[in-house]
């Protein structure tokens, strides 16, 4: 027969299957924001990959280097916002910071392509849309196999630019994703750890 004793009454047992609920719902929710973040990343591919790039004007290239430079600075401070008041800061962290990396990436990774477009030879081979975002991928993880190289000023310009932007967003932006975490913990009542700034 069972053994009453083997199965807990009083306080313990309700402690133990809110616990149980909470693991729950935290796994649900780190499902959740696997998947909005591959979602997210998905989606914005497959947008540069059927955006009509075919322009040749260099005003044109401006203008989207300089409007989604705007854009990627909206997402993220929007997304900062959502970390605050997100019952999960660090999950919400992770998916903002996949958002804005992957926008980041391929509005440079568009960029190179209008260039190479617009002024053939401004790279050292001519780019696809798969070139300029494996271009933006090497530059961006500082690899830089030397397959594909700028060789036009504007080229390179860009190329410069990309550099300090990732350099701005590795350092800068984590840092204010991990402030909007720990504002969102301390929000919530929670303690950050002490890891975070």
């Amino acid at each position: 027969m069972d053994d009453p004793a083997a199965y807990p009454t009083g306080p313990a047992r309700p402690r133990r299957a809110r616990q149980q609920q909470r693991r729950r719902r935290l796994g649900r929710a780190q499902f959740a924001a696997l998947v909005r973040a591959v979602l997210i990343a998905v989606g914005l591919v497959t947008v540069y990959y059927v955006l009509p790039l075919d322009g040749r004007s260099t005003a044109r290239t401006s203008a989207l280097l300089g409007g989604g430079l705007l854009l990627v600075l909206v997402v993220f401070w929007w997304e900062v916002r959502a970390i605050v008041s997100s019952p999960y800061p660090r999950l919400k962290a992770v998916e903002a910071l996949a958002t804005t990396l992957t926008l980041f990436l391929l509005l440079f990774a568009g960029t190179y392509f209008l260039v190479e477009h617009s002024t053939p030879g401004s790279f050292s081979e001519p780019m696809t849309r798969t070139d300029s975002l494996y271009f933006t991928l090497t530059t961006f993880a500082t690899v830089g196999y030397g397959d594909i190289v700028a060789r036009s000023q504007t080229g390179r310009v860009l190329t410069m630019l990309q550099m300090l932007g990732g350099l701005l967003l590795v350092g800068v932006a984590a840092r204010i994703l991990a402030g909007a975490v720990k504002a969102g913990l301390l929000k919530q009542g929670r303690e950050p750890p002490e890891d975070l700034p």
